[in-house]
């Protein structure tokens, strides 16, 4: 079963595709771009259209979704942590 996907290898989240992943649950990914797989276990519970740290991050770090700069890290994330609003924003202002 796949759980996240990520375009790009150098992506730093992926979008959960699935309803009920739960702390402690190892995710399988599929990276699009080279029809790879990867891993990572889940610390948090994460709502499904929802992203999954796949690094570790620190405040100031770049978070790549889709092989873009989406934003900028504003608390430490552990990779399988759930990635949003509340450690990510935007740098457009």
């Amino acid at each position: 079963m796949i759980h996240f996907v990520l375009h790009d290898a150098k992506d730093t989240v992926a979008v959960v595709v699935v309803e009920g992943v739960k702390a402690g649950t190892e995710l399988s990914g599929w990276i699009m771009d080279e029809n790879k797989s990867t891993s990572v276990m889940a610390r948090q519970d994460i709502p499904i259209g929802h992203k999954v740290a796949l690094v570790d991050m620190q405040p100031g770090d770049t978070v790549w979704k889709y092989g873009i700069d989406m934003g900028k890290v504003v608390a430490p994330i552990k990779a399988g942590e759930h990635a949003h609003v509340q450690n990510i924003k935007t740098k457009r202002w």
